[in-house]
């Protein structure tokens, strides 16, 4: 019998869902995926379920509905003064992870290289494959997640075809600041390529910074491709409404792409994300304060049982070294004993790199009710003898 694609073959089962059935098998807290046990906004939903009973329930286009591509371009100016043309500079995906693999799908050529920030989101790097692109890594370093110049340099090369970045990035919990952003602007414009800019959590960005994308630098507006997601901006992810940005020469092959993947996506949906774009300035507030109180609350709490918090400047996550455990093992290891013996679930960092994995760093997700977070700080500090 022949075999399926080498490529995805290659690939065992997601670390997610690995963490999530040992979660169930134990009765143990999953801090471990990434998604909120909230309903997500009430007025969004109502607006979905009333285009679901009085509007359109056919294909709409497949560069989106054009009430929710206005809305996207009215986001672009309202929160980053971007001018954007909703006709020919946005079109919507079935989620953000559709609108990554229609960028790099359109955009790669076999052999083109293409340079990758780690810990990256495990979908990257298959896409990428599949694609015919060679991988260039670029390892961010623990606790800041920093780079040097030294470290583009050593990725970047005439063959380079386009940079992936996630900002805010997932696990780390680390938010681009600008002279970051301008060094990695450089080496695009030096080395004449493109950037696809995973920014789904563009509204999950905490203590007073403000999200910067890479579209918005000097020289970046038609080099750029930026992806966004209802699923986080609404705390609904399995809605799965994605978007991206882009010059018309950029969101042209993208397009091609899209067509041949998922075509279109659900049109009551578009509505209601909408809906929510054009919500006042204090829903994108309150998000972003709400994230950052859990955040807060699950830091402290793990701090005081004994782990060693790293930053968290956005996302849903938090990242802690175990190191001061003495535990005999990695952190893959690690999480599967925490989820056995302490009833939590975390995620092993090194299920996000490639090379230069660190191995005692974990994720947990604070994108949870109060009652859970401290449910599972409860259950740590029994553990680790803090009670």
């Amino acid at each position: 019998m022949k075999s399926g694609n080498a490529i995805l073959s290659s690939y065992g089962t997601t670390i997610f869902e690995v963490m999530s059935r040992l979660s169930e098998e134990h009765g143990a807290i999953n801090l471990g995926q990434g998604f909120p046990d909230e309903r997500g906004p009430a007025d969004v939903l109502d607006a979905a379920a009333t285009a679901l009973m009085t509007g359109w329930n056919q294909y709409p286009s497949m560069m989106g509905t054009p009430d929710l591509r206005q809305a996207l371009a009215s986001h672009a100016k309202r929160f980053y003064d971007l001018d954007v043309d909703w006709k020919t500079e946005t079109m919507v995906t079935s989620g953000a992870t559709e609108a990554l693999t229609a960028c790099l799908l359109g955009l790669i050529n076999p052999g083109d290289e293409v340079v990758l920030f780690q810990p990256m989101y495990d979908s990257y790097l298959p896409i990428v494959r599949l694609a015919g692109g060679v991988p260039r890594f670029v390892s961010l370093k623990a606790p800041d997640w920093s780079f040097t110049r030294a470290d583009l340099e050593a990725a970047f090369s005439p063959r380079t075809k386009l940079v992936l970045i996630n900002d805010p990035l997932n696990p780390a919990a680390k938010v681009f600041s600008r002279p970051e952003l301008e060094l990695i602007a450089e080496f695009i414009q030096r080395f004449d390529t493109l950037a696809v800019c995973d920014e789904v959590y563009e509204h999950l960005v905490f203590d007073g910074r403000r999200h910067i994308p890479l579209m918005t630098l000097p020289g970046m507006r038609d080099r750029c491709l930026k992806i966004g997601s209802a699923g986080k901006t609404f705390s609904l992810t399995g809605w799965k409404v994605g978007y991206v940005t882009a010059a018309p020469h950029l969101l042209q092959p993208v397009a091609k792409a899209h067509q041949f993947l998922t075509f279109t996506t659900p049109p009551n949906l578009q509505t209601a994300v909408a809906f929510g774009l054009n919500k006042d300035d204090g829903y994108f507030a309150e998000l972003a304060g709400g994230l950052q109180a859990k955040r807060d609350r699950l830091a402290a709490g793990l701090t005081a049982v004994g782990f060693d918090v790293l930053p968290s400047a956005g996302t849903y996550f938090v990242v802690a070294d175990v190191a001061r455990f003495g535990f005999d093992g990695d952190d893959q290891a690690f999480c599967r004993w925490l989820t056995a013996e302490a009833g939590v679930t975390a995620i092993p960092v090194s299920a996000f790199f490639v090379e230069d994995a660190p191995k005692s760093c974990v994720r947990f997700c604070f994108s949870k009710k109060n009652e859970v977070l401290d449910a599972a700080i409860e259950r740590l500090s029994r553990r680790f003898g803090k009670v």
